[in-house]
Protein backbone atom coordinates (compact mmCIF):
# COMPACT_ATOMS: atom_id res chain seq x y z
CA UNK A 1 0.00 0.00 0.00
CA UNK A 2 2.79 2.19 0.78
CA UNK A 3 4.37 2.11 -3.19
CA UNK A 4 0.83 2.42 -4.15
CA UNK A 5 0.49 5.64 -2.00
CA UNK A 6 3.76 7.24 -3.88
CA UNK A 7 2.74 5.67 -7.35
CA UNK A 8 -0.46 7.93 -6.61
CA UNK A 9 1.96 10.72 -5.33
CA UNK A 10 4.53 11.12 -8.12
CA UNK A 11 1.74 11.14 -10.87
CA UNK A 12 4.32 9.96 -13.57
CA UNK A 13 3.15 9.69 -17.10
CA UNK A 14 4.33 6.01 -16.68
CA UNK A 15 3.01 4.30 -13.91
CA UNK A 16 5.39 3.09 -11.37
CA UNK A 17 3.72 0.50 -9.61
CA UNK A 18 5.80 -2.60 -9.60
CA UNK A 19 9.24 -0.46 -9.76
CA UNK A 20 9.28 -0.61 -6.43
CA UNK A 21 12.50 -2.62 -4.34
CA UNK A 22 13.90 -2.10 -1.14
CA UNK A 23 16.59 0.68 -1.64
CA UNK A 24 20.20 -0.19 -2.75
CA UNK A 25 23.16 -1.06 -0.22
CA UNK A 26 24.13 1.55 1.80
CA UNK A 27 21.22 4.15 0.77
CA UNK A 28 20.31 5.73 4.24
CA UNK A 29 16.71 5.36 6.01
CA UNK A 30 16.46 1.77 7.68
CA UNK A 31 13.39 0.19 7.14
CA UNK A 32 11.27 2.60 6.13
CA UNK A 33 12.51 2.97 2.94
CA UNK A 34 11.68 2.21 -0.50
CA UNK A 35 13.56 2.45 -4.06
CA UNK A 36 12.08 2.88 -7.96
CA UNK A 37 13.79 2.64 -11.11
CA UNK A 38 11.28 4.67 -12.89
CA UNK A 39 13.17 7.33 -13.62
CA UNK A 40 15.49 4.91 -15.95
CA UNK A 41 12.46 4.32 -17.61
CA UNK A 42 11.27 8.13 -17.89
CA UNK A 43 14.48 9.31 -19.11
CA UNK A 44 14.93 10.41 -22.74
CA UNK A 45 18.15 11.87 -24.24
CA UNK A 46 18.34 15.73 -22.65
CA UNK A 47 17.58 14.30 -19.18
CA UNK A 48 19.59 11.24 -17.52
CA UNK A 49 17.68 9.19 -14.74
CA UNK A 50 19.28 11.05 -11.87
CA UNK A 51 18.06 14.15 -12.80
CA UNK A 52 14.80 12.61 -13.40
CA UNK A 53 14.55 10.74 -10.14
CA UNK A 54 16.04 14.46 -8.30
CA UNK A 55 12.79 16.31 -10.03
CA UNK A 56 10.58 13.70 -8.73
CA UNK A 57 11.89 13.55 -5.39
CA UNK A 58 11.28 17.36 -5.15
CA UNK A 59 7.67 16.65 -6.33
CA UNK A 60 7.21 14.28 -2.97
CA UNK A 61 9.37 15.73 -0.58
CA UNK A 62 6.87 18.57 1.24
CA UNK A 63 4.62 15.80 1.89
CA UNK A 64 3.86 15.43 5.19
CA UNK A 65 3.98 11.67 5.35
CA UNK A 66 7.54 11.55 3.47
CA UNK A 67 10.61 11.89 5.59
CA UNK A 68 13.31 12.12 2.62
CA UNK A 69 13.30 11.28 -0.84
CA UNK A 70 16.48 11.89 -2.60
CA UNK A 71 18.59 10.77 -6.14
CA UNK A 72 20.82 8.03 -5.62
CA UNK A 73 22.39 6.66 -8.83
CA UNK A 74 19.39 7.17 -10.68
CA UNK A 75 17.15 5.56 -8.42
CA UNK A 76 14.89 7.38 -6.67
CA UNK A 77 14.81 6.42 -2.76
CA UNK A 78 12.11 7.43 -0.20
CA UNK A 79 11.57 7.22 3.33
CA UNK A 80 8.49 7.54 4.82
CA UNK A 81 7.57 8.59 8.75
CA UNK A 82 7.24 5.62 11.08
CA UNK A 83 3.85 6.93 11.59
CA UNK A 84 2.74 6.46 7.69
CA UNK A 85 4.22 3.14 8.20
CA UNK A 86 2.45 2.64 11.66
CA UNK A 87 -0.67 3.19 10.16
CA UNK A 88 -0.72 -0.08 7.69
CA UNK A 89 -1.70 -1.75 10.84
CA UNK A 90 -5.11 -0.17 10.72
CA UNK A 91 -5.13 0.15 6.32
CA UNK A 92 -4.21 -3.73 5.89
CA UNK A 93 -6.76 -5.17 8.13
CA UNK A 94 -9.51 -3.24 7.04
CA UNK A 95 -8.19 -4.03 3.65
CA UNK A 96 -9.17 -7.35 4.02
CA UNK A 97 -7.69 -9.33 0.52
CA UNK A 98 -7.50 -5.89 -1.00
CA UNK A 99 -4.73 -5.74 0.86
CA UNK A 100 -2.43 -7.33 -1.82
CA UNK A 101 -3.61 -5.57 -5.15
CA UNK A 102 -1.87 -3.09 -7.00
CA UNK A 103 -2.17 -2.06 -10.82
CA UNK A 104 1.53 -2.93 -11.62
CA UNK A 105 -0.30 -5.28 -14.62
CA UNK A 106 -3.33 -2.79 -15.51
CA UNK A 107 -4.36 -3.32 -19.17
CA UNK A 108 -2.66 -7.20 -19.35
CA UNK A 109 -4.95 -9.78 -20.08
CA UNK A 110 -4.27 -13.41 -18.27
CA UNK A 111 -6.68 -16.66 -18.19
CA UNK A 112 -7.65 -18.16 -15.21
CA UNK A 113 -7.44 -22.20 -15.27
CA UNK A 114 -9.99 -24.37 -13.72
CA UNK A 115 -8.83 -25.13 -9.96
CA UNK A 116 -7.60 -28.81 -10.57
CA UNK A 117 -6.41 -30.42 -7.59
CA UNK A 118 -2.15 -31.52 -7.68
CA UNK A 119 -3.85 -35.11 -7.07
CA UNK A 120 -4.80 -35.13 -10.42
CA UNK A 121 -1.46 -35.31 -12.01
CA UNK A 122 0.60 -38.43 -13.35
CA UNK A 123 3.30 -36.72 -12.18
CA UNK A 124 5.26 -34.50 -10.04
CA UNK A 125 6.16 -32.11 -12.99
CA UNK A 126 2.56 -32.35 -13.89
CA UNK A 127 1.58 -31.16 -10.87
CA UNK A 128 3.74 -28.31 -10.78
CA UNK A 129 2.60 -26.79 -14.17
CA UNK A 130 -1.19 -27.08 -12.66
CA UNK A 131 -0.39 -25.48 -9.08
CA UNK A 132 1.72 -22.88 -10.79
CA UNK A 133 -0.42 -22.35 -13.85
CA UNK A 134 -3.18 -20.84 -11.26
CA UNK A 135 -1.11 -19.11 -8.99
CA UNK A 136 0.83 -17.21 -11.62
CA UNK A 137 -3.02 -16.01 -12.73
CA UNK A 138 -4.14 -15.30 -9.61
CA UNK A 139 -1.19 -13.45 -9.04
CA UNK A 140 -1.35 -11.37 -12.01
CA UNK A 141 -4.89 -11.02 -11.25
CA UNK A 142 -4.49 -8.91 -8.09
CA UNK A 143 -1.79 -7.02 -9.98
CA UNK A 144 -4.30 -5.57 -11.87
CA UNK A 145 -4.72 -7.73 -15.14
CA UNK A 146 -7.64 -8.55 -16.62
CA UNK A 147 -8.62 -11.96 -15.85
CA UNK A 148 -11.11 -14.56 -17.94
CA UNK A 149 -11.51 -17.44 -16.20
CA UNK A 150 -11.79 -20.66 -17.74
CA UNK A 151 -13.24 -24.14 -16.55
CA UNK A 152 -12.66 -26.74 -18.60
CA UNK A 153 -11.06 -29.92 -17.60
CA UNK A 154 -8.35 -29.98 -20.04
CA UNK A 155 -5.08 -31.36 -18.56
CA UNK A 156 -1.51 -29.80 -18.17
CA UNK A 157 0.43 -32.47 -19.16
CA UNK A 158 4.25 -32.50 -19.09
CA UNK A 159 6.06 -33.37 -22.16
CA UNK A 160 7.38 -37.14 -22.18
CA UNK A 161 5.26 -38.07 -19.00
CA UNK A 162 5.96 -41.54 -17.64
CA UNK A 163 2.98 -44.08 -17.85
CA UNK A 164 0.19 -44.14 -14.86
CA UNK A 165 2.97 -45.72 -12.86
CA UNK A 166 3.79 -42.83 -11.42
CA UNK A 167 0.14 -41.41 -10.40
CA UNK A 168 0.23 -42.74 -7.34
CA UNK A 169 3.32 -40.89 -6.11
CA UNK A 170 0.91 -37.76 -6.17
CA UNK A 171 -1.91 -38.96 -5.47
CA UNK A 172 -0.51 -40.79 -2.22
CA UNK A 173 1.18 -37.63 -1.20
CA UNK A 174 -2.10 -35.49 -1.60
CA UNK A 175 -4.12 -38.18 0.43
CA UNK A 176 -1.34 -38.52 3.35
CA UNK A 177 -0.38 -34.52 3.93
CA UNK A 178 -3.72 -33.48 2.42
CA UNK A 179 -3.99 -30.96 -0.71
CA UNK A 180 -3.49 -27.49 0.94
CA UNK A 181 -0.04 -28.93 2.22
CA UNK A 182 0.82 -30.29 -1.27
CA UNK A 183 -0.41 -27.18 -3.41
CA UNK A 184 2.10 -24.72 -0.92
CA UNK A 185 4.94 -27.45 -1.60
CA UNK A 186 4.69 -27.49 -4.98
CA UNK A 187 4.15 -23.73 -5.70
CA UNK A 188 7.49 -23.00 -3.80
CA UNK A 189 9.17 -25.50 -6.28
CA UNK A 190 11.08 -22.94 -8.42
CA UNK A 191 10.31 -23.37 -11.99
CA UNK A 192 13.06 -25.30 -13.33
CA UNK A 193 14.20 -27.37 -10.45
CA UNK A 194 13.64 -31.25 -10.06
CA UNK A 195 10.26 -31.67 -9.66
CA UNK A 196 10.02 -33.43 -6.36
CA UNK A 197 7.76 -33.64 -3.17
CA UNK A 198 8.62 -35.09 0.53
CA UNK A 199 4.81 -35.67 1.93
CA UNK A 200 6.55 -36.25 4.77
CA UNK A 201 7.83 -33.02 5.37
CA UNK A 202 4.68 -31.37 3.90
CA UNK A 203 2.68 -32.44 6.31
CA UNK A 204 5.11 -31.83 9.25
CA UNK A 205 3.60 -30.04 12.19
CA UNK A 206 6.70 -27.75 12.82
CA UNK A 207 8.63 -24.31 12.31
CA UNK A 208 10.58 -26.10 9.85
CA UNK A 209 7.66 -27.07 7.50
CA UNK A 210 7.53 -23.51 5.29
CA UNK A 211 3.68 -24.89 4.65
CA UNK A 212 2.86 -24.74 8.13
CA UNK A 213 5.09 -21.91 9.16
CA UNK A 214 3.18 -19.70 7.09
CA UNK A 215 -0.33 -21.00 8.03
CA UNK A 216 0.37 -21.64 11.92
CA UNK A 217 1.53 -17.73 11.54
CA UNK A 218 -1.75 -17.07 10.49
CA UNK A 219 -3.69 -19.00 13.10
CA UNK A 220 -1.31 -17.60 15.58
CA UNK A 221 -2.42 -14.09 14.67
CA UNK A 222 -6.36 -15.13 14.48
CA UNK A 223 -5.55 -17.07 18.01
CA UNK A 224 -4.18 -14.07 19.70
CA UNK A 225 -7.42 -11.93 18.94
CA UNK A 226 -9.29 -14.32 20.16
CA UNK A 227 -7.78 -14.26 23.20
CA UNK A 228 -8.05 -10.81 23.37
CA UNK A 229 -11.59 -10.85 22.69
CA UNK A 230 -12.21 -12.95 25.66
CA UNK A 231 -10.63 -11.26 27.72
CA UNK A 232 -12.71 -8.22 26.80
CA UNK A 233 -9.77 -6.13 24.86
CA UNK A 234 -10.70 -5.66 21.75
CA UNK A 235 -9.05 -3.39 18.07
CA UNK A 236 -10.94 0.30 19.24
CA UNK A 237 -12.06 2.49 17.28
CA UNK A 238 -9.50 2.76 13.86
CA UNK A 239 -9.79 6.70 14.44
CA UNK A 240 -8.51 6.40 17.93
CA UNK A 241 -5.45 4.65 16.67
CA UNK A 242 -1.73 6.35 17.69
CA UNK A 243 0.60 5.42 15.19
CA UNK A 244 3.24 5.90 17.24
CA UNK A 245 2.56 3.24 19.48
CA UNK A 246 3.87 0.66 16.85
CA UNK A 247 7.37 2.41 17.27
CA UNK A 248 9.21 -0.73 18.14
CA UNK A 249 12.02 -2.33 15.55
CA UNK A 250 10.05 -5.32 15.60
CA UNK A 251 6.66 -3.73 14.95
CA UNK A 252 7.94 -1.45 12.36
CA UNK A 253 9.69 -4.96 10.47
CA UNK A 254 6.63 -6.13 10.55
CA UNK A 255 4.99 -3.17 8.75
CA UNK A 256 7.65 -2.85 6.29
CA UNK A 257 6.70 -6.46 5.36
CA UNK A 258 3.62 -6.14 4.94
CA UNK A 259 4.02 -3.34 3.05
CA UNK A 260 5.62 -5.33 0.20
CA UNK A 261 2.71 -7.51 -0.30
CA UNK A 262 1.66 -6.25 -3.18
CA UNK A 263 4.63 -5.44 -5.18
CA UNK A 264 6.08 -8.98 -4.17
CA UNK A 265 2.37 -10.38 -5.79
CA UNK A 266 3.45 -8.39 -8.72
CA UNK A 267 6.68 -9.01 -8.90
CA UNK A 268 6.00 -13.15 -8.83
CA UNK A 269 3.48 -12.96 -11.55
CA UNK A 270 5.85 -10.48 -14.08
CA UNK A 271 8.38 -13.21 -13.73
CA UNK A 272 6.07 -15.96 -13.43
CA UNK A 273 7.32 -17.24 -10.09
CA UNK A 274 5.05 -18.42 -7.63
CA UNK A 275 7.74 -19.48 -5.77
CA UNK A 276 9.48 -16.43 -5.48
CA UNK A 277 6.32 -15.23 -3.47
CA UNK A 278 5.96 -18.53 -1.23
CA UNK A 279 9.33 -17.58 0.17
CA UNK A 280 7.88 -13.94 0.68
CA UNK A 281 5.66 -15.58 2.66
CA UNK A 282 7.75 -17.36 4.94
CA UNK A 283 9.52 -14.27 5.83
CA UNK A 284 6.78 -12.51 6.78
CA UNK A 285 5.32 -15.65 9.01
CA UNK A 286 9.33 -15.21 10.53
CA UNK A 287 8.63 -11.71 11.14
CA UNK A 288 5.77 -12.14 12.61
CA UNK A 289 7.23 -14.33 15.06
CA UNK A 290 9.99 -12.20 15.94
CA UNK A 291 7.47 -9.15 16.52
CA UNK A 292 5.74 -11.33 19.04
CA UNK A 293 8.28 -12.14 20.77
CA UNK A 294 9.37 -8.91 21.60
CA UNK A 295 6.04 -7.24 21.70
CA UNK A 296 3.11 -9.79 22.11
CA UNK A 297 0.20 -8.00 21.29
CA UNK A 298 -1.73 -10.27 24.29
CA UNK A 299 1.17 -10.12 26.92
CA UNK A 300 1.42 -12.55 29.93
CA UNK A 301 -1.01 -11.21 33.15
CA UNK A 302 -3.35 -9.22 30.68
CA UNK A 303 -6.71 -10.23 32.34
CA UNK A 304 -10.27 -9.15 31.85
CA UNK A 305 -10.55 -5.60 32.40
CA UNK A 306 -10.20 -4.80 35.86
CA UNK A 307 -7.63 -7.57 36.40
CA UNK A 308 -3.85 -7.79 35.97
CA UNK A 309 -1.38 -5.29 34.49
CA UNK A 310 -3.73 -1.98 33.16
CA UNK A 311 -0.30 -0.63 31.49
CA UNK A 312 -1.13 -1.70 28.27
CA UNK A 313 -4.91 -0.50 27.98
CA UNK A 314 -4.27 2.73 30.13
CA UNK A 315 -1.50 3.66 27.37
CA UNK A 316 -3.36 2.29 24.32
CA UNK A 317 -0.38 -0.54 22.88
CA UNK A 318 -2.65 -2.74 23.35
CA UNK A 319 -4.95 -2.03 20.63
CA UNK A 320 -2.37 -0.85 18.59
CA UNK A 321 -0.45 -4.16 18.81
CA UNK A 322 -4.11 -6.15 18.20
CA UNK A 323 -4.09 -3.94 14.88
CA UNK A 324 -0.96 -5.35 13.69
CA UNK A 325 -1.91 -8.52 14.31
CA UNK A 326 -5.37 -8.26 12.76
CA UNK A 327 -3.22 -6.48 10.01
CA UNK A 328 -1.13 -9.82 9.82
CA UNK A 329 -3.23 -12.05 9.81
CA UNK A 330 -4.93 -9.99 6.86
CA UNK A 331 -1.95 -10.42 4.99
CA UNK A 332 -1.19 -13.61 5.40
CA UNK A 333 -4.15 -14.93 4.50
CA UNK A 334 -4.68 -12.84 1.06
CA UNK A 335 -1.20 -14.08 0.25
CA UNK A 336 -1.87 -17.75 1.17
CA UNK A 337 -5.53 -17.19 -0.60
CA UNK A 338 -3.49 -16.18 -3.76
CA UNK A 339 -1.14 -20.25 -3.57
CA UNK A 340 -4.44 -21.28 -3.50
CA UNK A 341 -4.16 -23.08 0.22
CA UNK A 342 -6.43 -22.56 2.82
CA UNK A 343 -5.63 -20.24 5.74
CA UNK A 344 -7.21 -22.21 9.02
CA UNK A 345 -7.89 -19.98 12.09
CA UNK A 346 -6.71 -22.98 14.22
CA UNK A 347 -4.33 -25.75 13.19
Amino acid sequence: MITGDLDRALATTISSAGTWRPAPAGAAGGPRTYATTIAFRLADGAEGPNAVAAGLAARIRGLSWVEAATATGGYLVVTVTADALACLAVRVARAGPGCARSGALAGADVTVPSLATPGVARTWEEARQRVHAVVNARLAEAAGARAQHHHDAERIAAPDSPAPAAASVVTEAVAYAGPDAITYALARLPPRSPARVDARLAAAHHLGNPAYAVRYAHAHAASTLRQAADLGLGLGDAALFRPRLLAHPCEQALLYELSWLPERAAGAARRRRPDVFARFLEGLAATYFGCQEACPAVPPGIGPPGIGPPGERATGTGPARLWLAAAARTGLRAGLDLLGVDAPDRL
